[in-house]
């Protein structure tokens, strides 16, 4: 089990709930830590957990995926589990979510995240249908893989900063790896403030955005599945058209009123206007 972090204080609690599983199910849990002593006092209440301190390397301007690649190779185990700090698991996850792979032969496995407490994210989040036995896409939130199909495509692309999980997905389905869907394997996940999640909103569709740089065969594809990047840039690109015709702003009004059911409507909106200004950004960031 292999969790990064660099400030979640959320970590602790999911440290907790994994605590069962070690020794069970669990061989070891590693967290790769990149919060300089931030997170100590957690280090030392769990000193069962694997701790490995990360140093951000020079001129790198991400950490994460450099996390997930050190965890994946420092672990001892072929089978390899990444789940989030925050994450809570629902009963009888761990053991639905490697059963694929452990009693049926497959490589890659991943199930559902649902919300705790209000967010953008309430319900269950899902890719794909979810009836569904394989999706196109998964993210590390519920994951599952043997080695052999990390090493296949090379780990995680060290040059994102969000989306990392989803481009190695992407790979992993293009080596010819499916990703089975496992729907009754649920974490419960806290997303945090409201001021948390728009951060997080930026820097998917700036990560989104890079997927599609990468992957431009898929931007059909992806448009079909999630639209919401798209739409919303092109409507912050089109602000300046305010001088000509001030009523453009109030074509907000078409998404507020589809999201009046929502828990947190107004949150939904900032949401998509902050992830159409993470693929702005993107587009216009020089490659380096």
């Amino acid at each position: 089990m292999v969790i990064v972090s660099k400030d979640e204080r959320l970590l602790g609690n999911t440290l907790d709930a994994l605590k069962s599983f070690v020794g069970q199910i669990i061989h070891e849990v590693l967290v790769v830590d990149a919060s300089n002593g931030a997170l100590d006092d957690i280090r030392l209440s769990h000193e069962w957990v694997r701790w490995i301190d990360y140093a951000q390397p020079l001129g790198a301007r991400t950490t994460i995926p450099h996390q997930r690649n050190i965890g994946v190779r420092l672990a001892e185990g072929d089978i390899i589990v990444f789940t989030d700090s925050g994450c809570l698991p629902e009963d009888g996850w761990l053991e639905r979510l490697l059963a694929p792979i452990v009693e049926e032969g497959e490589f890659v496995s991943c199930g559902p995240a649902r919300a705790i407490g209000k967010s953008v994210y309430s319900g269950l989040n899902r890719w794909g249908n979810a009836n569904a036995n394989y999706v196109p896409m998964a993210t590390t939130i519920n994951l599952a893989f043997r080695r052999e199909a990390f090493e296949a495509v090379g780990g995680f692309d060290e040059s994102f900063g969000s989306a990392e999980d989803v481009d190695f997905t992407w790979r992993l389905t293009d080596c010819g790896y499916r990703l089975r869907w496992v729907k009754d394997a649920v974490v419960g996940h806290d997303w945090g403030t409201p001021k948390r999640q728009l951060r997080r909103a930026f820097f998917y569709g700036k990560g989104g955005c890079r997927l599609l740089k990468k992957h431009p065969h898929r931007i059909g594809e992806s448009a079909k599945q999630n639209s919401v990047p798209m739409v919303y840039a092109l409507f912050l690109l089109g602000l300046p058209l305010t001088m000509k015709w001030r009523w453009y702003p109030l074509v907000l009004l078409w998404p507020i009123w589809r999201q009046r059911d929502k828990e947190l409507p107004w949150l939904v909106l900032l949401d998509h206007l902050a992830m159409g200004a993470g693929v702005l950004y993107e587009l216009v960031r020089p490659d380096t």
